[in-house]
């Protein structure tokens, strides 16, 4: 049995370039369903947004996204999460970087940091904080 966690990133109104954006970065495939799609249509100015929405990488990144209904509370918030990106390999890390980081707010520089060969933090055009490293062996003291 195998369990994977996906993060699933809510929006109003902008899932599908956040979700085309996220595919120009890791490739694979994207899905794109939207309210029109799945006959749920609440509000006619919404019925291009999206219901389901996800891209699955080749190298296994999976995100998914929707866009929250306007009849439906929503507040983004402040750091309500990041997702972590992680590699065993610096070149990955540093080539994802470069084309998540179009348009990002850099956080922190992707640089070598005390437990990582490579660490960048940023917050792309849709706000979403996004967290990039090496993955190192964790060796208790």
């Amino acid at each position: 049995m195998t369990v994977v966690t996906t993060p699933h990133l809510n929006f109003r109104g902008t899932a599908r370039a956040a979700l085309e954006f996220y595919h120009s970065v890791f490739g694979g495939q994207l899905i794109a369903v939207t309210n029109e799609d799945m006959h749920s249509v609440e509000r006619p100015e919404e019925a291009q947004q999206i219901k389901f929405g996800q891209v699955v990488g080749d190298n296994g990144f999976q995100i998914m996204a929707y866009d929250v209904p306007s009849g439906t509370a929503y507040d983004q918030g402040e750091k309500a999460l990041y997702v972590s990106v992680r590699s065993d390999s610096a070149d990955e890390i540093t080539e994802l970087w470069g084309r998540l980081a179009e348009g990002s707010e850099i956080l922190s520089d992707l640089a070598p940091s005390a437990f990582s060969p490579a660490y960048g933090m940023l917050k792309d055009a849709f706000g979403v904080t996004w967290v990039l490293d090496v993955a190192v062996a964790y060796t208790p003291a």
